[in-house]
């Protein structure tokens, strides 16, 4: 069957993430995005191979599109500002699209095959990462073990906040300011000031 004029890979992973934003990962299927995109499910085969290859693709959309998002919130900044925004723009993109960022957690390692494009993708935002905490005079393995807490921090806020995990009546930015400050405070005493978070090289593209 010919592509459909007009239809993509582009416009098909797009449907995709507006589908798995709206109703959960695990509620895509390709006749639920043929039906969004007005065509038969086998039109869809001439643009992504079947629903495993359209969950790569939409891991990949994942991990690029949070990688400009962070890359954004922390350029030309340093410190704990950088590190503040850094959190607030990785826990914003969880809100907004949060079945995108689950297919995105769908790491490039439990891959049948390595996909390197997945792989560059997901490490230019360790690198983003990396250049906010090296700020703060953290390097090597010291940085990443932080980088790793810091992940674990705004995952863990976000994800029990979009599933309604928090009841009692109190501002969950303050909670969250207040949760992303003490961790900021663990990594002041190796603080360089003189340091900014140099990510305009490292930009997904």
């Amino acid at each position: 069957m010919p592509p459909r004029p007009g239809l993509d890979t582009q416009r098909v992973v797009q449907a995709a993430a507006k589908l798995v934003n709206a109703g959960g990962l695990e509620s895509l299927t390709l006749s639920r995005l043929a039906e969004a995109l007005g065509v038969q499910t086998p039109s869809l085969y001439n643009h992504v191979d079947g629903l495993p290859g359209l969950r790569r693709e939409l891991a990949l959309l994942s991990v690029r599109s949070l990688g400009l998002c962070l890359a954004d919130a922390a350029i030309g900044r340093s410190g704990p500002e950088a590190l503040a925004d850094l959190a607030q723009a990785y826990r914003s993109f969880i809100r907004e699209n949060p079945g995108l960022y689950a297919a995105g957690l769908r790491s490039s390692g439990a891959q049948p095959a390595p996909d390197e494009r997945l792989q560059a993708a997901e490490e230019r935002v360790v690198q983003v990462g990396l250049a906010v905490l090296a700020s703060f005079g953290l390097s090597g393995p010291d940085a990443l073990h932080a980088l790793r807490g810091l992940r674990s921090l705004v995952h863990g806020f976000a994800t029990l906040e979009a599933a309604g995990g928090f009841g009692l009546p109190l501002d969950l930015d303050e909670s969250f300011r207040r949760l992303v400050e003490m961790f900021v405070r663990s990594l002041q005493p190796c603080s360089d000031p003189g340091v900014s978070a140099d990510v305009a090289q490292i930009a997904p593209r």
